[in-house]
């Protein structure tokens, strides 16, 4: 017993210890030391004891010869505690101060790579998404002859399936709560915006349901009318997908809408 707490004393001691020397490194005016302690801190993967002298080093070095290894790891200190906000802008500027570094090209990737990273699931907001797709296009229209253009556009693909499942789920929902003129307008805007989405086959579908369902809730006046729309998007569905699942329910729409057709016309004669 008496032996554990001789090792806990010890370990405690040699805590109190870095922390101490920690804590005079940052109040010392030796701006080499504090270099020289960074490029340390960072290099053992020690970020955080890293940035704070790094922080302190940007202003003090600007113009000089460290000014650009300076920013450089600060911006990768951010990256690696997960300050993406702070690293995607850290990198950007990066790009923009330092434009002739050998890091330039691989500071505006991260720059686009940290966006990526912010780009939340589909039932957020899209504007990191959305954010992430223009850092992404940015880097692959700098350097389009970059080794890592091929890897841009994979995230960029990843980025713009968030943007359609997001467009497919908000029009959806339209539908879910029977706001079916809404559900026809911001359906037919996803299968503009995304045509070979994996969801066309039903998003075609609900666009017929949605006209059928508007219909038989339309007044008289509306009624010849939202018949027609929903004709031609049966025939759209059935023209497209032949051998759909949703076929026989869109048969069945068809039908009562031709027949719901054919009793305004007997009550027109």
């Amino acid at each position: 017993m008496l032996k554990n707490w001789g090792y806990l004393i010890i370990i405690i001691a040699l805590l109190g210890f870095g922390c101490s020397k920690y804590q005079k490194l940052l109040k010392s005016s030796d701006m080499d030391l504090k270099y020289e302690a960074a490029i340390k801190y960072y290099d053992e993967e020690k970020y955080e004891k890293a940035m704070s002298l790094f922080e302190e080093l940007i202003p003090l070095f600007r113009g000089t010869e460290r000014s650009e290894r300076v920013y450089y790891s600060y911006c990768y200190c951010n990256f690696q505690l997960d300050l993406l906000y702070a690293s995607a802008y850290h990198f950007k500027m990066f790009s923009t101060t330092y434009p002739l570094s050998e890091h330039a090209q691989e500071a505006l990737f991260m720059y686009a790579y940290s966006n990526y990273l912010l780009s939340p699931i589909p039932t957020l907001d899209a504007t990191n998404t959305k954010n992430g797709i223009n850092a992404l296009q940015l880097f692959i229209n700098t350097y389009p002859e970059n080794e890592l253009v091929d890897s841009s556009n994979v995230l960029m693909d990843k980025l713009r399936v968030k943007l359609e499942e997001k467009s497919y789920l908000n029009a959806k929902q339209y539908y879910k709560i029977f706001q079916y003129k809404a559900a026809i307008i911001a359906l037919n805007n996803t299968l503009k915006e995304f045509p070979e989405s994996i969801h066309a086959e039903e998003i075609t579908f609900l666009i017929l349901k949605s006209n059928f369902l508007l219909t038989e809730n339309s007044i008289k006046q509306k009624k010849v009318e939202r018949i027609n729309d929903t004709i031609d998007a049966y025939y759209t569905f059935a023209d497209s997908y032949k051998e759909s699942k949703y076929l026989k329910e869109a048969q069945t729409i068809f039908t009562k809408v031709s027949e719901m057709k054919n009793k305004i016309k007997t009550e027109n004669l």
